[in-house]
Protein backbone atom coordinates (compact mmCIF):
# COMPACT_ATOMS: atom_id res chain seq x y z
CA UNK A 1 0.00 0.00 0.00
CA UNK A 2 1.20 3.70 -0.98
CA UNK A 3 0.89 5.97 1.93
CA UNK A 4 1.60 9.80 1.67
CA UNK A 5 4.19 11.43 3.64
CA UNK A 6 1.79 12.97 6.11
CA UNK A 7 2.47 17.32 7.74
CA UNK A 8 1.71 15.59 11.17
CA UNK A 9 1.10 12.20 12.46
CA UNK A 10 -2.50 12.23 15.25
CA UNK A 11 -2.35 9.07 18.10
CA UNK A 12 -5.59 8.36 18.62
CA UNK A 13 -6.88 6.57 21.57
CA UNK A 14 -10.42 5.08 21.00
CA UNK A 15 -12.17 1.41 21.82
CA UNK A 16 -12.15 -1.64 19.79
CA UNK A 17 -15.93 -2.03 20.07
CA UNK A 18 -18.33 0.21 18.42
CA UNK A 19 -20.58 1.02 21.85
CA UNK A 20 -23.95 1.07 21.86
CA UNK A 21 -24.94 4.43 19.51
CA UNK A 22 -24.06 4.12 15.42
CA UNK A 23 -22.86 8.00 15.60
CA UNK A 24 -19.61 6.62 17.50
CA UNK A 25 -18.28 4.47 14.51
CA UNK A 26 -20.23 7.31 11.65
CA UNK A 27 -18.16 9.97 13.39
CA UNK A 28 -14.83 8.22 14.18
CA UNK A 29 -14.97 7.67 10.19
CA UNK A 30 -15.46 11.25 9.57
CA UNK A 31 -12.51 11.62 11.84
CA UNK A 32 -10.80 9.46 10.17
CA UNK A 33 -11.60 11.19 6.69
CA UNK A 34 -11.02 14.71 7.55
CA UNK A 35 -7.24 13.45 8.83
CA UNK A 36 -6.30 11.98 5.67
CA UNK A 37 -7.91 15.05 3.65
CA UNK A 38 -5.90 17.48 6.00
CA UNK A 39 -2.28 15.33 5.37
CA UNK A 40 -2.48 13.59 8.61
CA UNK A 41 -1.47 10.96 9.42
CA UNK A 42 -2.52 8.15 11.52
CA UNK A 43 -0.68 6.57 15.06
CA UNK A 44 -2.96 3.90 16.82
CA UNK A 45 -3.37 0.96 18.68
CA UNK A 46 -3.31 -1.41 15.29
CA UNK A 47 -6.89 -3.05 15.83
CA UNK A 48 -9.14 -2.96 12.86
CA UNK A 49 -12.39 -3.44 15.15
CA UNK A 50 -14.56 -1.21 16.61
CA UNK A 51 -13.48 2.49 16.53
CA UNK A 52 -10.35 1.43 16.02
CA UNK A 53 -10.98 -0.09 12.45
CA UNK A 54 -13.53 3.24 11.75
CA UNK A 55 -10.26 5.44 12.26
CA UNK A 56 -7.65 3.65 10.27
CA UNK A 57 -10.16 2.35 7.55
CA UNK A 58 -10.74 6.34 6.38
CA UNK A 59 -7.46 7.02 7.16
CA UNK A 60 -5.83 4.38 5.13
CA UNK A 61 -8.60 4.56 2.12
CA UNK A 62 -7.99 7.82 1.74
CA UNK A 63 -4.39 6.74 0.61
CA UNK A 64 -2.84 8.45 3.86
CA UNK A 65 0.28 7.51 6.37
CA UNK A 66 -1.28 4.90 9.09
CA UNK A 67 0.67 3.25 11.49
CA UNK A 68 -0.76 0.57 14.00
CA UNK A 69 1.41 -0.62 16.93
CA UNK A 70 -0.62 -3.62 18.54
CA UNK A 71 0.80 -5.95 21.56
CA UNK A 72 1.15 -9.64 19.83
CA UNK A 73 -1.51 -11.10 22.95
CA UNK A 74 -4.25 -8.74 21.08
CA UNK A 75 -3.81 -9.43 17.64
CA UNK A 76 -6.03 -12.49 18.07
CA UNK A 77 -8.67 -9.85 19.70
CA UNK A 78 -8.14 -6.60 17.73
CA UNK A 79 -7.45 -8.20 14.65
CA UNK A 80 -10.16 -8.87 11.80
CA UNK A 81 -10.14 -10.40 8.16
CA UNK A 82 -11.03 -7.54 5.81
CA UNK A 83 -14.07 -9.34 4.67
CA UNK A 84 -15.10 -10.04 8.32
CA UNK A 85 -16.08 -6.57 9.64
CA UNK A 86 -19.08 -5.89 7.95
CA UNK A 87 -20.17 -9.01 9.19
CA UNK A 88 -19.17 -7.38 12.78
CA UNK A 89 -20.99 -4.53 11.79
CA UNK A 90 -23.98 -6.44 11.02
CA UNK A 91 -23.67 -9.01 13.76
CA UNK A 92 -21.58 -8.15 16.37
CA UNK A 93 -21.86 -4.49 17.19
CA UNK A 94 -23.59 -4.96 20.23
CA UNK A 95 -21.28 -6.92 22.10
CA UNK A 96 -18.51 -5.52 23.78
CA UNK A 97 -16.79 -8.76 22.80
CA UNK A 98 -16.99 -8.04 18.89
CA UNK A 99 -13.81 -8.11 18.45
CA UNK A 100 -13.15 -11.92 19.13
CA UNK A 101 -11.17 -13.97 16.70
CA UNK A 102 -7.99 -14.81 15.13
CA UNK A 103 -6.47 -13.23 11.72
CA UNK A 104 -3.31 -13.20 9.76
CA UNK A 105 -1.82 -9.53 9.59
CA UNK A 106 -2.44 -7.32 6.39
CA UNK A 107 -1.92 -3.77 4.63
CA UNK A 108 -5.66 -3.08 4.75
CA UNK A 109 -5.49 -0.77 7.53
CA UNK A 110 -1.72 0.63 6.73
CA UNK A 111 1.48 -0.79 8.19
CA UNK A 112 1.13 -2.77 11.52
CA UNK A 113 3.98 -3.28 14.45
CA UNK A 114 4.05 -6.18 16.84
CA UNK A 115 5.37 -5.46 19.79
CA UNK A 116 5.71 -7.65 23.02
CA UNK A 117 4.04 -5.64 25.61
CA UNK A 118 1.01 -2.95 26.62
CA UNK A 119 4.09 -0.57 27.48
CA UNK A 120 6.05 -0.58 24.61
CA UNK A 121 3.16 -0.10 22.38
CA UNK A 122 2.49 3.47 24.04
CA UNK A 123 5.93 3.91 24.55
CA UNK A 124 6.47 4.13 20.24
CA UNK A 125 2.80 5.37 19.88
CA UNK A 126 3.28 8.46 21.86
CA UNK A 127 7.18 8.92 20.41
CA UNK A 128 5.94 8.89 16.64
CA UNK A 129 2.70 10.71 17.24
CA UNK A 130 2.79 15.01 17.18
CA UNK A 131 -0.55 14.91 19.14
CA UNK A 132 -3.06 12.79 20.20
CA UNK A 133 -6.98 12.51 19.88
CA UNK A 134 -9.32 10.50 22.42
CA UNK A 135 -12.24 9.10 21.42
CA UNK A 136 -15.02 6.90 23.04
CA UNK A 137 -13.69 3.75 24.59
CA UNK A 138 -13.29 1.87 27.55
CA UNK A 139 -10.59 1.44 30.58
CA UNK A 140 -7.93 0.92 27.71
CA UNK A 141 -8.66 4.54 26.10
CA UNK A 142 -9.30 6.17 29.51
CA UNK A 143 -5.73 4.96 30.50
CA UNK A 144 -3.98 6.25 27.40
CA UNK A 145 -5.47 9.78 27.52
CA UNK A 146 -4.69 9.72 31.26
CA UNK A 147 -1.46 8.96 30.99
CA UNK A 148 -0.62 11.03 28.27
CA UNK A 149 -2.48 14.08 29.81
CA UNK A 150 -0.32 13.51 32.58
CA UNK A 151 3.14 13.24 30.61
CA UNK A 152 2.10 16.85 29.31
CA UNK A 153 1.35 18.28 33.01
CA UNK A 154 5.29 16.67 34.25
CA UNK A 155 7.22 18.33 31.37
CA UNK A 156 7.70 15.16 29.40
CA UNK A 157 6.02 16.55 26.07
CA UNK A 158 3.84 19.66 25.19
CA UNK A 159 2.25 17.99 22.24
CA UNK A 160 -1.88 18.83 21.61
CA UNK A 161 -4.24 16.36 23.50
CA UNK A 162 -7.93 16.73 22.08
CA UNK A 163 -10.82 15.23 23.44
CA UNK A 164 -13.83 14.59 20.64
CA UNK A 165 -16.79 14.37 23.34
CA UNK A 166 -19.69 12.43 20.85
CA UNK A 167 -22.78 12.84 21.84
CA UNK A 168 -22.21 13.79 25.10
CA UNK A 169 -20.23 10.55 26.03
CA UNK A 170 -17.19 12.25 28.15
CA UNK A 171 -20.06 14.27 30.11
CA UNK A 172 -19.74 13.05 33.26
CA UNK A 173 -15.63 13.10 32.82
CA UNK A 174 -15.22 16.39 31.93
CA UNK A 175 -17.20 17.28 35.11
CA UNK A 176 -15.15 14.70 37.17
CA UNK A 177 -11.91 16.65 36.25
CA UNK A 178 -13.83 20.09 36.90
CA UNK A 179 -14.67 18.68 40.50
CA UNK A 180 -10.72 17.64 40.61
CA UNK A 181 -9.96 21.36 39.67
CA UNK A 182 -12.72 22.70 42.42
CA UNK A 183 -11.58 19.99 45.09
CA UNK A 184 -7.66 21.38 44.12
CA UNK A 185 -6.10 18.43 42.99
CA UNK A 186 -5.91 19.73 39.43
CA UNK A 187 -4.96 23.02 38.81
CA UNK A 188 -7.07 25.31 36.72
CA UNK A 189 -4.22 26.03 34.46
CA UNK A 190 -3.64 22.01 33.46
CA UNK A 191 -7.53 21.97 33.43
CA UNK A 192 -6.68 23.22 29.94
CA UNK A 193 -4.37 20.55 28.73
CA UNK A 194 -7.33 18.42 27.34
CA UNK A 195 -8.66 20.24 24.61
CA UNK A 196 -12.75 19.61 24.56
CA UNK A 197 -13.48 19.06 21.27
CA UNK A 198 -17.90 18.07 20.10
CA UNK A 199 -17.43 16.93 16.07
CA UNK A 200 -14.40 15.36 13.99
CA UNK A 201 -14.10 18.63 12.01
CA UNK A 202 -13.74 21.01 15.85
CA UNK A 203 -10.64 18.60 16.32
CA UNK A 204 -9.04 19.66 13.52
CA UNK A 205 -9.84 23.41 14.89
CA UNK A 206 -8.14 22.60 18.41
CA UNK A 207 -4.91 20.65 17.25
CA UNK A 208 -4.52 23.60 14.71
CA UNK A 209 -4.57 25.96 17.64
CA UNK A 210 -3.60 23.97 20.48
CA UNK A 211 -1.14 26.10 22.87
CA UNK A 212 0.29 24.11 25.99
CA UNK A 213 -1.23 26.19 29.32
CA UNK A 214 0.96 27.68 31.65
CA UNK A 215 1.46 25.58 35.09
CA UNK A 216 2.76 22.93 33.71
CA UNK A 217 6.15 21.06 35.59
CA UNK A 218 9.00 22.23 33.81
CA UNK A 219 11.19 19.05 34.91
CA UNK A 220 14.45 17.32 33.09
CA UNK A 221 13.45 13.91 32.34
CA UNK A 222 16.90 13.28 30.21
CA UNK A 223 19.00 10.84 30.91
CA UNK A 224 21.98 11.95 32.29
Amino acid sequence: MTQQTPVRKVCVFCGSSFGDDPCFAKEASELGSLLAEENNGLVYGGGTTGLMGCVAKAVADAGQYVHGIIPEALVSKERKKPGDIEKINDELKDSVENHDGTTPLDDSYGVTTVVTDMHTRKELMAQEADCFVALPGGFGTLEELMEITTWSQLGIHAKPIVLLNINHFYDEFIEFVRGCIKRGFISKENGEIVSIATSPMEVIECLNNYKAPNGRFHLDWSNK
